[in-house]
């Protein structure tokens, strides 16, 4: 398995870790992101949302020919 992904899953702990649901809450990561969605900020539901993109196109059969393009910019 590739490490593509990783910059994003890095970011994305990052971004949860220093949120006011874990830092000011005292909730778990993990709680966080799955139950308390409306409490991150902007920044970690995108990096969340990229993240699940990212793992959902190394799965995609069309992408393993043209390559993996995460954290590309245009």
């Amino acid at each position: 398995m590739s490490n593509y992904c990783e910059p994003l899953l890095v970011a994305l702990k990052n971004c949860v870790l220093h949120s006011d649901c874990v830092m000011k809450n005292g909730k778990l990561p993990s709680e966080c992101i799955k139950n308390h969605m409306d409490e991150l900020p902007e920044e970690c539901k995108s990096l969340r949302l990229a993240t699940f993109e990212c793992k959902r196109a190394m799965l995609d059969m069309r992408k393993r020919f043209r390559g993996n393009n995460a954290g590309a910019t245009v």
